[in-house]
């Protein structure tokens, strides 16, 4: 009897050994690489390096003033890539840690690492001759061969929230002399409101920037530029209290759960972004502590027939109107400054 049960032991010892062993290589054999947030890539410019065989560590090819290569992969899950004089375009996505876009004879990569400033891309022959990783540095707008046009909206950081997050929090201690007790008081909550673009390109007098940005201690900046008029700048305050009103609004109306982009859904939708007046896509940024949302819509509001295209949340006219009644009242500050 004694012999059965240590038997017993024994077996059962070594099937949860097998058990362990088997979640162990399971591990192992899934994805060395952690999942890619698509905010690091969208709305990002990069530069191709080299490229790298990972089985031997040798460089197999380098970058040179005779091989250019540039990649653009925007919000709209659209790319543009630059090879040597040459510009084309498709579509992108992500899927975990899969970027699926077409260069040359490869239709999937593998992001093996990415940050803000290098990204290396990874492929796996399927005839096993081994594994290779091409390596990008990030790149402005500035250094990069990819023309804006007029009615694109400016360059955003998509991934950033509260710059102030990073740096030790601050507090105030203060020692009251009757009860002794001390009473913690922390730092306002980091506001940030941003909104871009919206409206069409076109007219008399083309607007070719419209941009508003509120920061934390309420000051509101308006930006208003056109072909003929130039550049006029308006500024003002807002109250901190109104300020958070307009947020927990935000909150309340869960701009924070909606979807990053509202685009096209039908063909006569996406007909109308090459008819002019040209469609100017509006984004929208509003960060809130360590929260942060950025919402592209591709064709905002109704064009000269009345006509919606873009089907998105109402609540997104709300807050977008409330914005815009903020910048435009009186008594501002306004600057012009002529081409």
């Amino acid at each position: 009897m004694r012999f059965l049960s240590l038997i017993l032991v024994v077996f059962i010892i070594a099937l949860s050994s097998n058990t362990l062993i088997a979640q162990v290589s399971d591990s192992l054999s899934s994805t060395p690489y952690i999942k890619v947030d698509e905010r690091q890539i969208v709305e990002t410019k990069w530069r191709y390096t080299y490229a790298l065989h990972l089985e031997s560590n040798t460089i197999i090819h380098q970058a040179d003033d005779a091989y250019k290569y540039f990649l653009y992969l925007r919000y709209d899950y659209t790319f543009q890539q630059y090879l040597n004089g040459e510009f084309n375009r498709g579509t992108w996505s992500l899927n975990n840690n899969e970027l699926f876009y077409k260069f040359k004879h490869i239709n999937k990569f593998v992001i093996a690492e990415v940050n803000p400033q290098k990204m290396v891309l990874e492929f796996t022959q399927p005839n096993s001759k081994g594994t290779y990783q091409y390596h990008f540095i990030t790149v402005e707008s500035k250094d990069a061969p990819f023309i804006k046009p007029a009615n694109e909206l400016p360059d955003i950081n998509v991934n950033a929230a509260d710059p102030k997050k990073d740096k030790k929090r601050w507090w105030s201690l203060r020692h009251k002399k009757k009860n002794k007790k001390i009473a913690v008081e922390e730092k306002e909550t980091y506001i940030s409101i941003e909104l871009i673009g919206g409206g069409y390109y076109g007219g008399i007098d083309p607007v070719i920037r419209d941009y508003i940005h509120i920061k934390s201690n309420g000051r509101l900046i308006k930006e208003y530029k056109s072909i003929h008029n130039g550049l006029m700048v308006t500024k003002k305050d807002i109250a901190r209290e109104e300020l958070e009103e307009f947020v927990e609004y935000c909150v309340k109306q869960k701009f924070f759960d909606l979807e990053r982009i509202y685009d096209c859904e039908t063909a006569v939708c996406l007909r109308r972004k090459h008819k002019k007046p040209t469609p100017v896509p509006l984004r929208l940024a509003i960060a809130y502590g360590n929260r942060k949302k950025v919402i592209t819509i591709s064709i905002w509001g109704q064009d000269e027939n009345r006509a919606r295209y873009v089907d998105y949340p109402p609540a997104l006219d709300n807050i977008i109107d409330a914005i815009q009644r903020m910048a435009h009242r009186i008594g501002d500050e306004t600057y012009g400054m002529k081409k």
